[in-house]
């Protein structure tokens, strides 16, 4: 089985030599799989464990019960989403079933509404989040997870400038007020459940739509990536690793020399029995009003831009809305054939 690349990010945090080593890493890494692993983290284990724990809880109650937090507006990219109400593989055109995921979403928890760039997206990227009665601690674990994440995605940008070759900090201006979700999600197959139907997936084929995704999951089978010769590899993380992708920003930003790249969850053996597998997916998806065009050193004559400039916030509504409606994107598509 290929492998994607393990990479210690506490070396980060050592002298400028290891900054620089971290940094090729990630490029070889960006380039070849536009996914990698990262041990040495400095996401606490205990956030993890807790946030996994409440998850469960949550999505252990009645439907009912959990459809209390589903938001009014499917622009809102917060609350309960219910299996079968997204098919991510509309993100990049393909028509298939709805996806046999449901998640819970949650962005900023804190939001400064007087502020005017925020209180400009109130109804929109920075909403308020939708919140459970139960379990009593869900939101503390949650909101613990994601403000460590937040920081681990953030150092990774750091990482992301050393890796291009980019002045320190040249991605701050673009992430220092970042749209941010985190979605827990839950796949679970039941006792005696049919078959899915043709095409369908636990999600669907699809890019990520910002600047980096940090992903919790479970080792256990499931997610599934293109690979450089354009096969399907699985992915399961490696012990106190977390998964690590590149979203359609940074393709955009890079001219498609770091990878995008499209990746899917596929649903257990068929006659295997029950099986349910835990993840949770933070997204930087950058600053909403941040204008993303090719890095002049991404560039040249022989090899002009590939994407006209795009507005973070445009790209990031108009790729959520195909899979909710259940129809293509009116987004950008940086995936190529893959996939297909």
């Amino acid at each position: 089985m290929t492998q994607i690349p393990i990479i210690d990010l506490e070396r980060w945090w050592g002298s400028e030599a290891d900054r620089a080593s971290v940094g090729r890493a990630v490029d070889a890494a960006a380039r070849e799989f536009g996914f990698f692993q990262i041990v040495g983290h400095r996401l606490p284990q205990a956030h993890i464990d807790a946030m996994v724990a409440v998850s469960s809880e949550f999505f252990a109650l009645p439907t009912d019960v959990k459809m209390q937090c589903t938001p009014s507006d499917p622009s809102v990219n917060r609350g309960y989403a219910a299996r079968g109400t997204e098919a991510l593989s509309y993100s990049i055109g393909i028509d298939a079933p709805p996806d046999l995921f449901e998640a819970f979403n949650i962005g900023e928890d804190a939001v400064d509404y007087s502020d005017p760039f925020y209180a400009a997206q109130q109804n929109s990227v920075f909403a308020p989040n939708i919140w459970p009665d139960a379990p009593a601690d869900f939101r503390s674990a949650l909101v613990a997870y994601f403000e460590s994440a937040h920081r681990l995605a953030l150092t990774l940008t750091e990482v992301f400038a050393i890796a291009l070759g980019l002045p320190e900090g040249w991605f701050s201006p673009f992430v220092d007020r970042s749209t941010t979700t985190m979605r827990t999600i839950r796949y679970e197959r039941q006792s005696g459940e049919s078959d899915p139907l043709p095409g369908q997936q636990r999600m669907g084929a699809h890019t990520d739509y910002g600047i980096v995704t940090v992903l919790y999951a479970e080792p256990v089978a499931g997610l599934q990536i293109v690979g450089p010769d354009d096969d399907w590899i699985d992915v399961i993380p490696a012990d106190d690793a977390l998964v690590v992708n590149l979203g359609d920003l940074t393709a955009q930003w890079t001219n498609d020399t770091w990878r995008s790249t499209v990746h899917r969850v596929v649903p257990p053996p068929s006659g295997s029995g029950a099986a349910v597998r835990r993840s949770a997916a933070f997204f930087l998806d950058g600053n909403w009003d941040a204008v993303v065009e090719c890095l002049p050193t991404c560039r040249s004559a022989s090899n002009p831009a590939r994407y006209a400039s795009v507005t973070a916030g445009d790209h990031l509504i108009a790729k959520l809305m195909g899979p909710r409606l259940l129809r293509p994107s009116d987004a950008v598509d940086t995936s190529g054939d893959r996939g297909r």
